[in-house]
């Protein structure tokens, strides 16, 4: 059992950590660094907003992650509006980028209410992308779940938390 009151709650219940903003964006910030250090493979992490403004990362530089930031969110939305084969666009679940120094991942994180001075604050809101930076061989299918169960560890701190269906594809 961990230590830190978010990583105890996972009923979906608000922890008292997370009664305020700066409450919110703490937890979610511990969830993310705990991420990039635990997770193998795995180098950096940035939470962005779908405009493209970093709003947490693992310690990355912050000139970087600005530009990580811009990128994804060009990423996710590309990604999002791309017609598939049944003439719909939808967004993708998850997108990965090899390149032949390291992997990116790119994956929508739901929407929150932790980030109110947030300029793309819309009623209170802000979609959230999740950006990871892995290394060149890391193990795709267990950054790609891990992704996924921090994504659900954000749930708390979400208005609209990312849906995943019985076959785990994320809505």
């Amino acid at each position: 059992m961990s230590t830190h009151p978010a990583m105890n709650n996972m009923t979906g219940d608000m922890p008292a950590s997370a009664t305020t903003t700066s409450g919110q964006r703490d937890s979610m910030v511990w969830l993310l660094r705990q991420f990039a250090s635990e997770t193998l493979g795995v180098t950096h992490a940035v939470l962005l907003s779908r405009d493209g403004l970093r709003l947490l990362d693992s310690d990355v530089d912050k000139d970087w992650a600005d530009e990580l930031s811009a990128a994804f969110s060009g990423v996710a939305s590309l990604s999002a509006n791309i017609t598939g084969p049944r003439g719909k666009k939808r967004p993708a679940g998850q997108v990965i980028i090899e390149r032949d120094d390291c992997l990116f991942f790119v994956q929508s994180a739901g929407r929150s209410a932790a980030f109110d001075n947030h300029p793309g604050n819309e009623r209170g809101e802000v979609d959230t992308i999740l950006a990871v930076i892995a290394a060149r061989d890391a193990d795709v299918g267990t950054v790609g779940f891990e992704m996924g169960r921090l994504v659900q560890k954000f749930a708390p701190y979400m208005v609209i938390p990312v849906r995943v269906g019985t076959g785990g594809e994320v809505r």
